[in-house]
């Protein structure tokens, strides 16, 4: 029985029910789950481990729902560092399609590197190109090797240019391949226990990529095995047209009609939802996953989270592909959601009086999102829209998932001492002083244990020239 004290934190926001926030308090680790929380005086002083955590913040590890970990080798291509969406995947396409499986592995752990040092614990990935005997074990194996609570997602492309699809014919795969592999996955990693460490979930990537019978058999198949669905929808202006234009219907109707709606469900971005859209995901409980920074960087406008949320839409918070955010910080992606509700507030009309004219200078109108809220999608909200129960709070019984913040740093100076919650939002992004897996130390004072990360950047380096052809 392995133990683990957080001895006399300055602050644990919570992220339970009530949302406590508490001061001067312990929290006890035992078997990789939290076995008690309480003042310094009620709680033992001895574990086989103890943090004093007297100058830091700790708050439950950071939720991942969206990601591309292969991206990491393409960060800031020149070729595509001012397309869009539909252009920018023209542009790697030929690039990833020479992917090997050591690409795959060495990519993960350095993408899953950058999270859990942001305080992130738990990663979904979409990885839905297969070249060259790539297969998602690599991305499964490099998850255990490195710690990280891991949902893998099977994705797929099937219809290439010659079908009408946007990704060219030699990097998509027969659907029936697709089918048997996914089951291959999900029969031999999939685990749907309490805590489970490793999970797997079906991901066709788009509906421009794949046919409406991939979508349905894939639908059909996750619902036979109990897992979850995944893929992208309404990114962009283009994605919602090409849907106009061949489907006859909005990304929403269509992911309806091929039975992608759901309790089961989470679609990545849907910065194009419309209100039809929104109110479809909220009676029937399908997540969202919001990208900010990729949705700004390859300019594809700005999601209505608060009007999902207000809705009753489950939303959670991803960092997307390395190649489309080009990083993957957690809590900068949670800063960044903030600050991106706020700016879409103001783009819109200004109150007005009863007589219709614009009123300047009148504070009556909340912003659309607090701190608060940002910490809460990166964590509570990103386990909900994974299905997890087990995750996402700190609270007896739950995994004991972890990320203290040392508040003496500079980017807490004088903010700190007013609201050590806000500040984490608010202040510039940094990262996790520790960071803590189901119990298990895998960030110590801001360093990644375990793991020597110079040689893997060198290693993951050498692979990015490679794989772009320039080394």
């Amino acid at each position: 029985m392995s133990t683990l004290l957080i001895h006399n934190a300055h602050t644990v926001a919570t992220q339970n029910d009530q949302g406590d926030e508490l001061r001067e308090t312990s929290v006890l680790v035992r078997d990789g789950l939290i076995a008690a929380i309480g003042p310094v005086s009620e709680m033992p002083h001895m574990a086989d481990e103890v943090i004093d955590a007297r100058h830091y913040l700790l708050v439950p590890g950071m939720v991942n729902t969206h990601h591309h970990m292969y991206q990491s080798l393409t960060r800031a291509i020149p070729r595509v560092q001012n397309a869009e969406l539909f252009s920018w995947l023209r542009g790697l396409y030929p690039i990833w399609a020479r992917l090997t499986p050591d690409m795959i592995y060495t990519s993960t752990q350095l993408a899953m590197a950058e999270l859990l040092m942001s305080g992130c614990t738990t990663s979904s990935d979409h990885l839905y190109i297969y070249p060259n005997s790539v297969t998602l074990d690599d991305s499964i194996e490099a998850a255990r090797a490195i710690g990280m609570r891991f949902v893998a997602t099977r994705g797929s492309m099937s219809v290439g240019q010659s079908q009408g699809g946007l990704p060219p014919d030699s990097v998509v795969e027969g659907e029936a391949h697709i089918l048997k592999d996914t089951q291959r996955v999900i029969e031999r990693y999939h685990d749907a226990s309490y805590g489970a460490m490793t999970q797997v979930a079906v991901a066709p990537c788009s509906p421009f990529s794949v046919s409406a019978e991939l979508m349905k058999d894939s639908a059909a198949l996750a619902r036979q095995f109990g897992v979850r669905l995944h893929t992208h929808l309404a990114e962009n202006d283009h994605d919602v047209a090409y849907s106009l234009e061949k489907f006859g219907c909005t990304p929403t109707q269509y992911a309806q009609d091929l039975g992608w709606l759901g309790d089961d469900v989470w679609h990545a971005h849907c910065v194009k939802l419309d209100e039809h859209g929104i109110s479809l995901f909220a009676a029937t409980r399908t997540g969202v996953a919001h990208c900010p920074c990729s949705n700004m960087r390859l300019a594809s406008g700005i999601a209505p989270v608060r009007r999902m949320m207000d809705a009753g839409v489950p939303v959670g918070l991803g960092v997307d592909g390395s190649a489309s955010n080009d990083g993957a910080h957690m809590l900068g992606e949670a800063r960044q959601a903030l600050l991106l509700a706020r700016l879409r507030k103001s783009l819109e009309a200004p109150t007005t009086d009863a007589q219709g004219k614009a009123v300047f200078g009148c504070d009556s109108a909340p912003l659309e999102m607090t701190a608060r809220d940002a910490l809460r999608l990166a964590t509570r909200g990103g386990a909900q829209v994974l299905g997890r129960s087990d995750i996402g709070q700190i609270a007896v019984g739950m995994c004991a998932d972890m990320a203290l913040f040392d508040l003496r740093t500079l980017a807490f100076a004088g903010g700190a001492v007013h609201d050590p919650v806000g500040s984490l939002l608010l202040c510039a992004s940094q990262g996790a002083a520790y960071t803590i897996v189901g119990g298990r130390v895998l960030v110590r004072d801001g360093q990644l244990a375990g793991l020597e990360l110079g040689p893997l950047i060198e290693e993951h380096n050498r692979m990015a020239l490679r794989l772009a052809g320039a080394g």
